[in-house]
């Protein structure tokens, strides 16, 4: 019995300790030149699913509900036109390129060091459920960048950056 609880405490260790190491394997490819070893890390789909659901959310706060007819009919073509026009805008702009910039932008923002090293600027790395981890770059009131890791099959991937405002 007493080797079982220390194999599930090994196990659990483990398992809390992964997507730390996962965290480690992006500093690293953030930090290189090309982006070939940071695309495995990222789920683009997942990235331009997110930036569309905040996107259409906030068309729709704009315009309160108490607005002209005329300022409703043009919120609700600009809202139609972004879910028609935003996944191939999206496809076009959310590139691992796109992720690579913006990660180093966040870091080279917190720290101030080029090349830009994630584990420099993370304030907070934590769980946010057995499968999504929350890395915060920068301190809370100088408005992070958020990014949310994914555990997809064997492997913790980017599936969300939320570069200002609070986190939704």
């Amino acid at each position: 019995m007493r080797i079982f609880a220390s194999l599930l405490v090994l196990i659990l260790l483990g398992f809390g300790l992964w997507p730390y190491y996962g965290v480690y394997r992006l500093d690293h490819a953030i930090a290189q030149p090309d982006i070939a070893t940071l695309a495995p890390l990222v789920d683009l789909p997942a990235i331009r699913a997110n930036y569309k659901r905040r996107v259409t959310t906030d068309v729709k706060t704009i315009v309160p509900e108490t607005a002209s007819a005329d300022a409703q009919g043009v919120m609700s073509w600009i809202g139609q036109n972004l879910e028609r026009l935003g996944d191939a805008a999206l496809d076009q702009v959310i590139t691992p390129a796109w992720v690579q910039a913006t990660l180093r932008e966040a870091i080279t923002k917190t720290t101030g060091q080029t090349p830009a090293y994630l584990m420099a600027g993370i304030d907070f790395a934590f769980f946010e459920s057995y499968n999504r981890f929350l890395i915060r770059i920068g301190d809370l009131g100088q408005r992070p960048t958020h990014v949310r890791l994914t555990l997809i099959g064997t492997e913790w991937k980017i599936t969300d950056i939320i570069t200002s405002g609070p986190l939704d």
